[in-house]
């Protein structure tokens, strides 16, 4: 009988992943690269997703792969990041071949992290140019306050005073060849919870700082209505495997992956999150659909609190890691 192992996320191959940020402004982005095109599809829960390229993954569109997807901050002002993957991945000879020019075809989710530091200050071009760069010469995936997850907090719903910050965690397993991985980027309207022991480690902080209180019960407190929620939202993960899958069946594992933010985030899939997860196919290994897709609900659950463990205080927001040590 096989049993679960934990393997690095960047021991699924052949995905590349670059990050870049800007630590001051507190914005960045993470670029996930197959060169030579992975099957992907996508499944949006939350009611504010700032995007591109998302029906590429719809399985009535004829584009069976794609070569990158754009995790960045800076909210829809940061969608110009993946003109940056573009050109380089142009440079390099990678792309879909029109016939007159080679076209990669980069999807992107942002999310809004203009409230954490400089909100003039966004993803562009020149950062994914990095991040892709990165990818290729020196892959720097870390976890924590680092690419995409550099702005990043949860528990936001009485306003940034009372936020953690958070960031951007990974979890992989291997079961016998099948791999299956996520990366997310945690930056919840809600609560985090440790998806095992149903504790909470992160998310709106009581009135002196000092410790955690339920954003659900807090907004159970009053039936009015807040017209304002967007002060700073959306998780996004990408999950990844090693099986052999097409695009439907990728959104249907991408849509089991929601579980996973489920378990682990409350309440989530507000109309303020756009939460998205993207599910990529990068191998041959034929496994269950079902198998992989609750697979992908534990990984993403994992990295999540993983986002959470390994961020660092900063901003003026403390982390999970300073509360327990208090």
């Amino acid at each position: 009988m096989n049993a679960l192992q934990e393997i690095r996320i960047t021991e699924i191959g052949p995905i590349r992943i670059g990050q870049a940020e800007n630590t001051e402004a507190a914005t960045g982005c993470t670029v996930l690269i197959c060169e030579n095109g992975m099957r992907a599809g996508l499944d949006v829960r939350g009611g504010g997703p700032a995007s591109r390229e998302s029906q590429l993954l719809n399985p009535l569109m004829p584009a069976q792969k794609i070569h990158a997807i754009v995790l960045a901050g800076g909210s829809a002002y940061g969608l110009g990041t993946a003109n940056g993957v573009m050109a380089y991945l142009e440079e390099h000879g990678y792309g879909y071949d029109t016939g007159f020019a080679l076209v990669p075809l980069v999807a992107q989710a942002d999310l809004y992290d203009l409230s954490v530091g400089d909100p003039s200050v966004r993803p562009d071009a020149s950062m994914g140019y990095e991040a892709a760069k990165a990818a290729f010469e020196h892959p720097n995936y870390r976890d924590g306050n680092y690419g995409a997850g550099c702005g990043a907090t949860v528990g936001k719903m009485a306003g940034m005073d009372y936020c953690m910050k958070t960031g951007i965690g990974s979890y992989a397993v291997r079961l016998g060849e099948l791999q299956v991985g996520a990366v997310v980027v945690l930056n919840a309207l809600g609560d985090v919870f440790n998806w095992k022991t149903g504790e909470q480690i992160a998310g709106m902080l009581t009135e002196d700082r000092t410790a955690l209180r339920s954003t659900a019960e807090f907004m159970k407190q009053s039936t009015a209505v807040m017209e304002n929620k967007f002060t700073g939202n959306t998780t996004l993960a990408v999950v990844i495997t090693n099986a052999s899958f097409d695009k439907s069946q990728l959104c249907k594992i991408a849509g089991m992956g929601h579980d996973g933010y489920a378990r682990a985030i409350q309440p989530v899939h507000t109309s303020a999150d756009g939460d998205s997860i993207y599910a990529v196919s990068v191998g041959e290994i034929r496994a269950d659909q079902d198998l992989v897709g609750i697979l992908a609900a534990e990984v993403i659950s994992e990295a999540i609190l993983r986002a959470a463990e390994n961020a660092e205080s900063a901003y003026g927001y403390p982390s999970a890691s300073e509360l327990k040590r208090g």
